[in-house]
């Protein structure tokens, strides 16, 4: 029964009807808490680097970058060349390169220090790669 059609019934909202709207409530706010959670941000964009010679060029089509790994010496650039239907981007781990989502075009950044960046699409988790910079 309804709290309305318990209201009806007896002029009055029953104990469990309160107490079961009240359990919905807080399982609704839960979920919707913890999914908000999940995904985090996207750090704001990192302009392109332009007229740079890049490196090495990685395709992001078909949910994946290919190749994954690239290795680079410092002062070097990588170029992501976007093509297909589906719109993709890369998004360092640390923000240091973040492109827009994207269906074509191309995104480039320069790599002034050694380590290692792993990188994602924002939106096609699956999608991982990592440069390595010498």
């Amino acid at each position: 029964m309804s709290a309305t059609g318990a209201r009806a019934a007896g002029g009055a909202l029953s104990r469990r009807s309160v107490l079961l709207g009240a359990a919905g409530t807080g399982v609704a706010g839960a979920l919707t808490a913890g999914l908000a959670g999940c995904a985090a941000a996207k750090p704001d964009p990192v302009p392109s680097d332009t007229g740079v010679e890049p490196a090495v060029t990685v395709q992001a089509i078909d949910n994946r970058y290919e190749p994954a790994e690239v290795e680079i010496a410092e002062g070097q650039a990588v170029r992501w060349v976007f093509a297909g239907t589906n719109k993709h981007d890369v998004v360092a781990e640390d923000g240091s390169f973040v492109s827009e989502l994207i269906a074509e075009g191309e995104y480039v950044h320069v790599f002034e220090t050694a380590g290692e960046f792993p990188y994602d699409c924002s939106i096609h988790p699956e999608m991982t790669g990592r440069v390595v910079v010498r």
